[in-house]
């Protein structure tokens, strides 16, 4: 309902309509004491808000987008001015010609503001300018104030859809890179007719599942992430043997709130480029911990000398990691990397609070 009112306000030239009716409404409701007649009444303020409405419509409609938004910032206070002392002129010669004849008890009070009443001597009149002109205002800023705020609410909609598409995209390029490794790993133990085949099957139907079906919302309990990050771990136990040595510390309740597969990429990251290319033996350490409001996470690993290209050129892991810092944290984390000549570190830092 909200979406299609906003819609409306956006969109629909009726709002003018509309806005004229709730004007006149509540203006004659509010002065019907005033006037004689219900005829006077009616009159009046049908006139007054057409005139309103009349001078919103050129405004917002024409004045605007033709002239403010396009940067003629002097042709558009001209012809604000244009238009003001127009409206004067045509609410004078109402009055002069209708009003004031068919109802003189009522305007009796109001000619008297005037040393000269005729159509010059009100013409010259600064202060019933000034006055007429604000009155005849008031819709346009309660009109321009509605118009802002639905264009605020539309681009928050867009960038919202946006940030939803770009996670989607990311997440569509995490996934495939991520089943690739682990695919490869169950490809080499099912050539070797390895044992612990069943076991990698096990683990990679576990990690299907969740990241299937169990991580599609924008942020999931860390507990579910790091049983994810177990089940990886134990795949690459299984795959490198004792050519790589894990330590895994953890010193959180579990029950924070993380973005699903964010932490995984630091851990293939690691794998990627300092277990692969290894000959020798590798070690990657990785530690999770909440200080405070705080949660961090720190992967390090040892680099192969062969690391040549991973220190010239940043991995797509890390850089899809950086947009999706961008887009559900923002000025929420702190991410430092060291890449040294033996070693490579990531230790992020996201604000809980700011989640």
């Amino acid at each position: 309902m909200l979406h299609q009112v906003q819609n409306f306000l956006e969109v629909s030239k009726f709002k003018y309509l509309v806005f004229g009716l709730l004007i006149f409404a509540f203006s004659a409701s509010a002065s019907s004491w005033y006037y004689t007649t219900t005829n006077e009444l009616v009159i009046t303020y049908a006139v007054r808000a057409l005139l309103q409405i009349a001078m919103a419509y050129v405004i917002l409609e024409i004045l605007i987008p033709n002239l403010l938004n396009k940067g003629k910032t002097l042709a558009f206070v001209l012809l604000i001015v244009i238009t003001l002392l127009a409206f004067y002129v045509i609410c004078t010669l109402i009055n002069m010609a209708y009003f004031e004849p068919n109802y003189p008890a009522t305007y009796a009070n109001y000619l008297k503001r005037f040393e000269d009443a005729s159509f010059w001597g009100r013409l010259t009149n600064i202060s019933e300018f000034i006055s007429k002109s604000l009155y005849l205002l008031y819709p346009t800023f309660l009109l321009s104030v509605l118009k802002l705020y639905t264009e605020k609410q539309r681009l928050l909609r867009l960038n919202e859809q946006k940030k939803t598409a770009e996670l989607l995209a990311l997440k569509n390029q995490l996934n495939p890179h991520f089943l690739f490794n682990t695919l490869n790993n169950l490809y080499a133990l099912t050539l070797k007719k390895s044992d612990n085949a069943p076991k990698v099957i096990q683990k990679l139907s576990e990690i299907l599942d969740y990241i299937l079906y169990r991580c599609n919302d924008e942020y999931v309990s860390l507990d579910k992430e790091i049983a994810l990050i177990e089940n990886y771990l134990s795949l690459e136990k299984i795959r490198y043997a004792n050519r790589v040595k894990i330590f895994f510390s953890k010193n959180v309740a579990g029950q924070e709130k993380v973005a699903p597969l964010l932490l995984l990429t630091f851990v293939e990251n690691a794998f990627k480029h300092g277990v692969a290319n290894e000959v020798n033996q590798a070690n990657i350490n990785i530690n999770i911990s909440k200080i405070r409001e705080q949660l961090v996470f720190k992967v390090e690993n040892s680099k192969p000398l062969n690391a040549k290209s991973f220190v010239e050129k940043e991995s797509i892991g890390l850089q899809n990691i950086k947009k999706q810092l961008e887009l559900l944290y923002p000025k929420a984390y702190d991410l430092i990397i060291e890449n040294k000549s033996n070693s490579f570190t990531a230790n992020l830092k996201l604000d809980m609070y700011d989640v």
